[in-house]
Formats: C-alpha cells, structure tokens, sequence
C-alpha cells in the first residue's frame, strides 16, 4: 500500500519548444507549492521540467525544483527534487535530497509518482511505496 508523501501543485509559467528532425524538446518554467503530513512549502524560482520525445518514441519528462518550507518539526529546511517519468504511463520515479533531519528517509525511501491534470498545471503526488 502506498503512503501519500506530498502532493506539489505546479502552476506552468513558460514553455520553449524545439522540432527537430529526429525529434523534439521542451523547456517548462514552473512555480508552485507542496503540502503534506511532513512538509509544506513552495517550489523556488529555476523550477524546469525538460520534455524530450525522439521521433518514434514515448516522450520522457524530467522535472527539477527545489522545494523551500517547514518539516514536520516546523523547522525550515529545503527538498531538491528530481521527478523522472516512465514511459507511456502517468507515473514518476523520484529522487531527493533534504537538508532536514527528520526528511532524511526520503533521500533513501522506495518513492513512486503520479502526474494528474488541472487548469494551467498539474499536480505531482509524491507516494512512499
């Protein structure tokens, strides 16, 4: 059974595209914020999702922001996260790394994601397996 971590609603700001040839990239500059049991707080300015599809294949997304607010001790601290799609689905493998003391599991925990759609963004739900 799955354990929801957070959820980060992300608000799209700017997207660059490039069609190639032999495939195609995006850029998406975002904002946003995450809530949780353990961590609430905001995406820091540089927040980027880069979206490459080579012609003929799934597209691939990799998302990287930095999250900044308060554990759940209340103590301020930062979360790097690294949000990597898998392939024809709506789920994320995620990587982090936190300067909290009691998120540190995170940088080691069996995490999991999903992509779900709203108006202008999308919301990332961050899950410990």
């Amino acid at each position: 059974m799955k354990k929801l971590v957070f959820k980060i609603d992300v608000d799209l700001d700017e997207i660059y595209e490039v069609k190639g040839e032999t495939g195609s990239a995006c850029m998406i500059l975002f904002h946003g914020s995450a809530k949780g049991e353990c961590f609430n707080g905001k995406i820091l300015p540089g927040g980027v999702d880069t979206q490459k599809q080579p012609k003929g294949e799934e597209k691939i997304l990799s998302a990287r922001y930095i999250l900044e607010g308060k554990d759940e001790n209340g103590d301020e601290c930062r979360v790097f996260v690294e949000n990597n799609s898998i392939p024809g689905t709506k789920q994320t493998k995620p990587m982090i790394y936190t300067d909290s003391k009691v998120l540190k599991w995170l940088e080691t925990a069996d995490l999991c994601g999903e992509i779900g759609s709203k108006k202008g963004g999308v919301i990332i739900s961050i899950f410990e397996k």
